[in-house]
Parts: structure tokens; C-alpha cells; sequence
């Protein structure tokens, strides 16, 4: 079939029937990477601080200088130390303007640091963590200096700590230097946390302190510049999928975040986590009532479906698309880009995958977004068309016209956006020629021009862009040039010389 004649790297971004499957879902991933993987909403961030505002030095009646600090820090009397590790807690767990700054330029960090390894006093040990697991919540030159100043290992080693209230500590502090970036990140797996962590995660263990574990191997996960090595994903997906299982919306939520990072990747990164039997619970969780849960299951579920072909069916046998059509109609348009954005991976596939989109109903809630919902929701609403036109069949094609896809289209021309509008085009020159195919162009002809969508082409032909105007142009030649000449010939003849 012919395509509508616009620049070579329009095209590039379509999936085109007759390429091999190969080729197909290298443009398939290339297209999401481009377009769909927007960065998570922030539900949890991804280093968190502490505060006690109820701890305030003023309000206990402790009125320490910072020179009285330092000198205390480095006391050789542990009381003494310990007194002056926790004035420097209490500041640094100030709800508004923490000193972070202050305390790093202090120079106090190898000396807290050292605390952490005084197993005969745990309170000192807590405080030193506390402590800094509120600087590495700041920016990244304060997490970096209490990378700097050796905290990690000794960290890690608490991870071990007959005291849960240490152990969990510890476990918070390291979430936030992992939250940081992927160098850190891997500087805290090469410390052998996981294993440790993993540990954690029994039926014994306080629901506080498993969130916490959670959100810490969530962010052991996350960042993809590079992503987290497969010894240290094989190693976590384990006990992600146990904790899937879990009632706890906030477990579920980072759970469900930190698979989300995991299949935020190729196909065969996608591979490790299916192999684990998540999808099932995944699908499940796109039920939920809570928008914490939801959103990163969804997300999850979305990022699946931009593998092979085979992982789509997946997700399509575990009964996403029956979920899909309510979540199209969600009250948060946020889940209605969501769900869109799952949906236009499914319709990039092969026409078996376009048919299970009709055949659960799709088409209808997908035609209410591209008329009423959020130019946002609409963007996706278009590239969702636009891959199930490129890569339906005629019969097809004209199911989704028949649901009414081009009035919306038609009305989406005059936005200020040149990518969405070469796609619009894109799209109608494929219903065109799709139409010829089913003798049919001379009622899609009528349809057009009742719906006002001659006009909005032909005044496209004068848009400042050139993209535009020749995709306009071409449109108008190859599908009404002829009749448009006769018309002007009846209507206007040429006088004879």
C-alpha cells in the first residue's frame, strides 16, 4: 500500500505492514522510548528525610553552639558524643530549612560515621543514622559526602543489628543514597544489601519497617543510565514477588514501582521479570481503588506490553484489556494517559492484537478520549490510532471509522502541534486508501467533507510548517485532485483561443 508522502523520518516511526516481526518491534520499543515513558509521579520521593519538629533543641531546652557540636562530636567520651550526634539529629530533622549545608561544611561526617560501628551503645548508633539519612535526603553533593564519608559499608553491616530500631534506620539511610542515581546505586548493591534486605522481609518483622525495606529495594531498581545489573535484579525479583502479595497498600505501591523500573527496558529485561508469575497480580492490582497502587500497576502492566509480541499476549491472556475499557473511563485523567498509552502498545502489534481491542470494546471509550478527555489524554488517544491504523486490516480500519474516530480527528488539525497533526493526516491518508481497497472512498469522501474535513485539509496546505503543508497537499492530489479538476472544469470552463 502506499504511504503518504512525508519526510523519511515521519515514517521511521511507524510500524508498516509487511516488515518482519523483528523490524516491527524494534520500532515499537524505539516509538515507546520516544514517546510513552513518561517519568514516574512521584507517589513516594525517591530519598526521604525524617523530621520531628516536636524534638525541636528549643523546645527540650538543649541550646548548643555548632562549635559546641563539633567539639562534642569529637569528644572521646561517648556520652558526650552521643549528646552532640543527636543535637545534630534534631537540627537536621527540622521540618523547614534543615542545616544540611551547615553540618556537610561541619566536616562531622567521618565521625558520625564511626558511631555507626559502636555496637555497645545502639542509641548512638541510631542517632548517627538518623543523622544521616537526613543529609543524604538533600541534594546529591550532601548524599555524595556521606558516601564520601564511608557511611555505606558500616551501613550495610547494620542491616544485621540485633536492634531492629538500628537495622531499620540503616535500612532508610541507604534507600536514600540508592534513591540518588545509579551510581550510588550500584555502590550500595556491590555492598551486599540485598541479601540482607531480603532478609528482612518476614512475617515477623513490623509493617514499618518492611515499607521501609520496600521502598529501599524500589529504589535499588530504579534508573536505567545504566540500568541495575542482572545478578542484583535475579536476586530482588524474588521477594518482589512475595511482597506483591501483601495487603499494604504503601508495599504494594513501591512493589509495584520498583517492577515498574525493571520492565522500563528491553525485552529481555522484561523476560526476568514474567518469569516470575507477577503478571496475574499485576493485572489483579489494575482493580484497585488506591491511586498509589493503581498507577504504578498500570504502569507496570503498560511497560510489558511494549516487548515481543508473545509478552503482549501475555498481559492480553492475563486479562488486561478486560480491565482497560473502566480504566479509560477513570475520574483521573492521569490514568486515563496511563491506560491510553497501554493500549496504543497492544495496538501496535499484529492484527490478532487489533482484534482483541475490538473485540473487548475498545474502540468506543477509546473515541470518547479523542473527543472529550485532556489534550494530553488526546495525544495518546492519536497515537493509539495511529498504530492500529498502520497496522489493522481494511475491515478493520473501518470498524474504528465507524465508531466516529474521524470527527475528533478532524478537530484535533488546528491544534498548535506539528507532530500530532502529521500524524492526524498520517492516519487519514491510510482510512483513504484503506477505503479504495474497500470501494468504498466515495462515501468516506462524503463522510469527510460533511464533517468539515476538506476544508481543514485544504487550509492545511497554507500552514507555516512544510511538513504540514506538503502532507496536506498530497493528501488533496492523491485523493480528490481528479475530482476536484472536474469539478473546476464544469464549473469554471476555459474560454477557447
Amino acid at each position: 500500500m502506499p504511504t503518504l508522502d512525508v519526510p523519511e523520518e515521519r515514517l521511521k516511526k511507524f510500524k508498516y505492514r509487511g516488515k518482519d516481526a523483528s523490524a516491527r518491534r524494534q520500532q515499537r520499543v524505539a516509538l515507546s522510548l520516544e514517546l510513552r515513558k513518561a517519568k514516574k509521579d512521584e507517589q513516594a520521593l525517591k530519598r526521604r528525610s525524617i523530621t520531628c519538629v516536636s524534638l525541636d533543641l528549643a523546645s527540650k531546652g538543649v541550646s548548643l553552639t555548632l562549635d559546641e557540636i563539633i567539639k562534642g562530636v569529637n569528644s572521646s567520651d561517648l556520652a558526650v558524643c552521643f549528646q552532640a550526634t543527636q543535637a545534630i539529629r534534631k537540627m537536621l530533622s527540622r521540618e523547614r530549612n534543615p542545616p544540611l549545608k551547615v553540618i556537610v561544611e561541619s566536616r562531622v561526617i567521618p565521625r558520625i560515621v564511626e558511631f555507626l560501628k559502636s555496637s555497645h551503645h545502639p542509641c548512638l548508633q541510631f542517632e548517627a543514622a538518623w543523622a544521616l539519612t537526613n543529609i543524604a535526603s538533600g541534594t546529591s553533593a550532601e548524599t555524595q559526602a556521606v558516601v564520601k564519608g564511608g557511611a555505606i559499608p558500616p551501613l550495610a553491616e547494620l542491616l544485621s543489628s540485633p536492634n531492629m530500631t538500628v537495622c531499620e534506620q540503616a535500612v532508610w539511610a541507604l534507600g536514600n543514597i540508592a534513591g540518588d542515581g545509579p551510581e550510588f546505586r550500584d555502590v550500595v548493591i556491590s555492598s551486599n544489601v540485598i541479601p540482607r534486605l531480603t532478609a528482612l522481609v518476614s512475617s515477623t518483622t513490623s509493617i514499618t519497617c518492611l515499607r521501609n525495606v520496600t521502598w529501599t529495594l524500589s529504589n535499588l531498581c530504579r534508573s536505567k543510565d545504566p540500568y541495575p545489573c542482572k545478578e542484583a535484579v535475579r536476586q530482588i525479583l524474588p521477594v518482589l514477588s512475595h511482597l506483591l502479595q501483601h495487603q499494604d497498600s504503601e508495599i504494594l505501591s513501591d512493589t509495584c514501582w520498583a517492577l515498574s523500573y525493571l520492565t522500563d527496558a528491553c525485552s529481555e529485561r522484561i523476560a526476568l521479570v514474567l518469569d516470575t508469575g507477577v503478571l496475574p497480580r499485576l493485572v489483579e492490582l489494575l482493580t484497585s481503588v488506591e491511586l498509589s497502587v493503581l498507577t504504578p500497576s498500570l504502569r507496570t502492566v503498560g511497560n510489558i506490553v511494549t516487548g515481543t509480541d508473545h509478552q503482549t499476549q501475555m498481559a492480553i491472556d492475563a486479562g488486561m484489556l478486560k480491565v482497560l475499557p473502566q480504566l479509560l473511563q477513570h475520574p483521573k485523567s492521569s490514568i486515563q494517559k496511563e491506560a491510553t498509552w497501554a493500549l496504543s502498545n497492544v495496538a501496535a502489534g499484529p492484527q490478532q492484537h487489533i482484534q482483541e481491542l475490538i473485540t473487548h470494546n475498545l474502540l468506543l471509550p477509546l473515541v470518547a478520549l479523542l473527543r472529550n478527555g485532556e489534550y494530553k489524554v488526546q495525544k495518546e488517544a492519536v497515537w493509539t490510532v495511529a498504530n492500529f491504523a498502520t497496522g489493522a486490516s481494511s475491515d478493520q480500519l473501518f470498524q474504528l471509522v465507524h465508531f466516529g474516530v474521524l470527527g475528533p480527528l478532524l478537530n484535533l488539525l488546528t491544534v498548535p502541534d506539528v507532530k500530532i497533526i502529521l500524524i492526524i493526516l498520517s492516519i487519514i491518508s491510510y482510512v483513504l486508501q484503506a477505503s479504495q481497497k474497500l470501494s468504498d472512498k466515495k462515501s468516506l469522501c462524503l463522510l469527510l467533507e460533511e464533517l468539515g474535513g476538506m476544508d481543514r485539509i485544504e487550509a492545511l496546505q497554507l500552514h507555516e510548517n512544510c511538513q504540514i503543508s506538503w502532507a496536506a497537499l498530497k493528501i488533496i492530489e492523491n485523493h480528490f485532485g481528479e475530482e476536484e479538476d472536474t469539478d473546476m472544469h464544469i464549473l469554471s470552463p476555459k474560454p477557447r483561443l
